[in-house]
């Protein structure tokens, strides 16, 4: 499936570490950063986590919560959020099915190999519950010629220019 901007942001029902439902709808007047990410623990994954955490408190400033959501069980999040003291809310979606309907999961390239696996993408959902921005192939961090941009900093821009519009 392939979500756009002015779509609504299809809802879902998830577990967050500690064993709890969460729902998309449990936010609904508030701006929610999703993020999808393939797996706790890894390099770019990590980094990403730690930025977004990083900038919390910059995005609920602004009314936002944020979310990451990967196939990993609920203990491999539990332990991902000790190890690197996460302040963002982490969701595990073991079926995919969250994955698949955000277009999060799908072919990947890499090497000459391909195979099915997360597509790292991030969805900025507004206060009605609208995807009003969305990146796809997401590069946690990107090297310029004098300094290197988070993705998690693009994000938060994205959602201070959005909130000012409103």
């Amino acid at each position: 499936m392939t979500l756009k901007k002015g779509q609504k942001a299809p809802d879902f029902t998830l577990k967050d570490p500690g064993g709890n439902d969460v729902s998309l709808s449990d936010f609904e007047g508030s701006w929610v950063v999703l993020y999808f990410y393939p797996r706790d623990n890894t390099p770019g994954c990590t980094k990403e986590a730690i930025d977004f955490s990083s900038l919390l408190s910059e995005f609920e400033g602004l009314g936002a919560k944020v979310i990451g959501i990967s196939p990993d069980s609920e203990k491999s999040h539990e332990r991902f959020v000790e190890k690197h003291n996460l302040k963002v809310l982490l969701l595990s979606d073991p079926s995919k099915k969250v994955l698949k309907e955000y277009g999060a999961w799908g072919k990947k390239k890499n090497y000459g190999r391909e195979y099915e696996g997360v597509i790292r993408s991030t969805f900025l959902i507004n206060p009605k519950g609208e995807i009003v921005d969305l990146w796809k192939n997401v590069r946690v961090r990107q090297k310029r010629k004098d300094k290197e941009i988070r993705h998690a900093d693009v994000v938060l821009d994205a959602l201070k220019s959005q909130v000012s519009l409103t």
